[in-house]
This record gives structure tokens, sequence and C-alpha cells, in this order.
């Protein structure tokens, strides 16, 4: 990694990026993008898309191919502020009600963040006995007013989005660390793949749309948008996956994935068979390690969306293993980042140098 490179990765990945407000995240993943494409796409609600521009002849229909990442993090927003000061919140994708009590937050306001936290009783003045997990309606932020009217000339109101602030870090030379890994690391490994492309100066014979989508933490939207616009042949998506190895996980049910395992390829309905077959091959070639994965019906990423858009994309998925997904901690190893690169960039070589793959179905 470029040093460069890592410094964009901590300053987007430290970058607050809620569903349905990426635009600042955008801007930051699109100015380190523009060195290494041609054009570049911002759709109505904010999904950023890289173009490479293919060396096809004039006569022959371009071949689209799509890489693709989402921006958005979990989030929540103001929904009620009491009289005395304290506010309530209600999720803005899947937030976890569970791991909030305790955190800092910051509230996303016009004048710039206001920092908060989630307030709990102590375990002094609580009946253990009937401790329950905390439902959404019981949590509250503490902003540190006293009144309604103090919270709101801080320019906080109902609908104002709130994010939790830890910042990423390194965990034994081995791990990174942070919130929102889910999935701008998916958006960083994505960028690389741009980078490389450029700096070693690959002529592809297709199109090449790099494609960091909105909303899709609450339901695959900013993909559904996209892929209706562009119309690919070939989406190669790439999300997070759950490292099975922790403790609480039942690898009967959920699979035995392991971060540090290399990048997860998935099997199910919404992946070609083909496109799939064709990725595992590469891996095999380049002597790339990676894992498998079952999904019984929907993967649950944007991988859906593209192959279900329009006419279909043929698709397939490659995930980061993760731990503790959907909190403050989530964790990949290094390795699998690079590895994750490395393998969609060596696809994308292999599609390049396959005169056949065009007529993949």
């Amino acid at each position: 990694m470029t040093e460069s490179s890592k410094n964009f990765l901590y300053t987007y990945l430290n970058n607050a990026s809620p569903t349905g407000f990426e635009s600042s995240g955008q801007q930051i993943w699109l100015d380190y993008l523009k060195p290494y494409i041609d054009d570049y796409i911002i759709d109505t609600y904010g999904t950023v898309v890289g173009v490479i521009n293919g060396a096809t002849s004039a006569d022959q229909e371009p071949y689209k191919v799509v890489i693709e990442a989402h921006s958005d993090e979990i989030s929540w927003f103001v929904n009620f502020i009491s009289d005395d000061g304290y506010i309530y919140v209600r999720r803005n994708g899947g937030s976890d009600a569970l791991i909030a009590p305790s955190m800092r937050v910051n509230l996303h306001t016009a004048n710039g963040p206001v920092l908060g936290v989630f307030g709990w009783p102590a375990i002094h003045v609580r009946d253990l006995a009937k401790d329950a997990a905390p439902k959404v309606t019981d949590l509250f932020i503490d902003v540190g007013a006293l009144t309604k009217d103090e919270v709101l000339a801080m320019g906080i109101h109902v609908g104002t989005v709130c994010t939790f602030s830890e910042g990423l870090f390194e965990l034994n030379n081995r791990y990174y660390v942070g919130r929102a890994l889910d999935n701008r690391m998916g958006g960083f490994m994505i960028a690389e793949v741009a980078r490389q492309l450029k700096e070693n100066g690959v002529q592809l014979p297709f199109t090449l749309y790099i494609v960091n989508a909105v909303q899709e933490e609450i339901g695959l939207r900013g993909a559904e948008m996209i892929a209706r616009r562009l119309k690919p042949d070939l989406a190669i998506i790439t999300d997070v996956t759950h490292d099975t190895q922790s403790p609480k996980y039942d690898k009967k049910e959920q699979g035995d994935l392991k971060a540090g395992g290399g990048p997860v390829i998935c099997y199910g309905p919404a992946v070609q068979n083909k496109v799939r077959d064709f990725i595992i091959q590469v891996a095999n070639e380049k002597e790339i390690t990676f894992q498998r994965q079952a999904v019984s019906r929907s993967t649950g990423t944007d991988t859906d969306s593209f192959a279900y858009a329009s006419e279909g994309s043929a698709s397939a998925l490659i995930s980061l293993p993760l731990k503790y997904m959907h909190t403050t901690v989530e964790t990949v190893h290094m390795d699998d980042v690079q590895a994750v690169i490395k393998l969609i960039y060596e696809t994308l070589l292999a599609v390049k140098g396959n005169e056949d793959f065009r007529y993949l179905k």
C-alpha cells in the first residue's frame, strides 16, 4: 500500500457517511479516484461512478463491466427531543440498540458536528434480575443540554442524523478496526483496483465503471438505481461477510469463514454461475487463497440489485470477512484487503484477455 493510499484509507474511513447523507464521503472518494479515471457520473441520490473508457472498435458495441461497493454506514435519526433536553432516536439502517449505551456520537448539524453520548442508568440503580437488551425506544442521547430549546439552539432537530464517532485504528499489525468498514473498506478496495490499472498502464477492451453506491443499508436502493442506468453486462460486487470464528457464532448455520482466510466467493441464486466459476479459476491460477459461502435466497448485498435490475446483469460477489459487523469495532484482516484487491484486479485482466467472455451466458 502506498502512503497516498493509506492516507486516503484513514481519511475516507474516519469521515461520516450515513445512509442518505453520503455526499462528503463520496467527495473524498471521488477526489482520490479522479487521477485514475477518464470521466465520472454522480446520480440524483449521490451514487458516484468512475469511468475508464475501453479501447473498443467503432463497429463493436461496448462491453460494460462494473466493480462496485457501497458507501453508506448505519446511523440514527433524531426522532424526539424531550423538554429536559434528552434526545430520542430511530434507526437509519441496521443500527444495533444493544451496543449503543455509553457510545459517543456525532450529531451532524448545518453548523458542523455536535458531540453527544448515549447515556444509560448506572449498574447500581438497575434491577439486574430484570436487565434486558435495550430497545431503540429506550435509547437516549445527552448533549449536555438542560432544555429542549438549548438542544434546538445547537442546530439539532428531528431528522438530524447521528453517527458513532469512533475512528479507524490498527490491531496487532494485523487488523484494521473501526466503524463503517461495512462497506467503505469496499470503496477503498475498488478505488485501489482503479489506481493499479492506471499505474500499470492497463488498457481494457471494455468500459469499466467503478461504482460507489449509496443507500445499501436501507434496501440496496443506490445499486438498484445505478444498475438500471448503466445496464452493465458484468458486475463484480464487493461487500463484507461475517467472520464466524469468534464466540457466539454457529458455523453450522452461518458457515466456516475466517478473517485472514482470504476473499469469500459466494454461491447463491443471484450469482451467475459461470462468472463465479471464472473468478474461482482466476483465484486458482494466481494462487489467491479464497473461501466459499452459500446463501439460501438473496445475498443481502448490492449483488441482488445488479443481478435482477432491467434485463439482468451477470453478477458475482467477492466478500471481505469481517468481525463484529454493525459495531464500532468492525475488524478486517489487512491481508484479506489486499487479496480482494488482487482478485478483482486479476479478474479484470482475465476478462481483458478472454475474447469469449463477452458472450458468457
